[in-house]
């Protein structure tokens, strides 16, 4: 991992941005997040382990586009707010939307808030599920994954930059 994306992980401007030019729906992200979640890590063992893994991210049909959802780790979070027991918090070095699994009861209020519908349920465990960021990679396993390159980590003027950029080569 280069050093930048290293720095950029600790940040608390830096989010996962999708180009909806660029996604095709292939649904990679998906896979390689459930895949990063699951107890083998290995893509050929998930389909043998006795709880299917949760992904935290969804490629889902807007209109005629097709969008990568992820978590936007907001500043003022209405999940952190919302949520009851005390399972989901920032933290404050990061701004990270921090999930911790042993807390949440499962009430779902988080999912009812979320302005971008980036948290889902995972019913067998009775948990909400969002994206963690992957804190036991140096990546992100979803933005790895895309075939496309539709998915983009960096700040908002980043992204808005490249996508200015992107639009004068047009």
């Amino acid at each position: 991992m280069s050093k930048d994306l290293l720095n950029k992980k600790k940040s608390k401007e830096v989010k996962i941005f999708c180009d909806i030019t660029k996604c095709v729906g292939c649904k990679s992200c998906e896979i390689a997040c459930a895949v990063e979640h699951s107890q083998s890590k290995d893509i050929y063992s998930v389909v043998k382990e006795s709880s299917r893994p949760k992904k935290r991210v969804k490629a889902q049909s807007i209109g005629k586009r097709v969008v990568s959802l992820h978590c936007q780790h907001c500043e003022d979070a209405p999940c952190v707010k919302a949520c009851m027991s005390g399972a989901l918090s920032k933290d404050p070095a990061t701004g990270a939307t921090l999930h911790d699994n042993d807390k949440c009861v499962g009430c779902w209020m988080c999912v009812m808030v979320c302005p971008f519908g980036a948290i889902v349920q995972d019913v067998e465990n009775h948990i909400a599920v969002k994206c963690d960021l992957c804190p036991d990679r140096e990546d992100f396993a979803c933005v790895a994954a895309c075939p496309t390159g539709a998915l983009f980590v960096g700040t908002k003027e980043e992204f808005e930059k490249k996508l200015k950029e992107k639009a004068k080569k047009e």
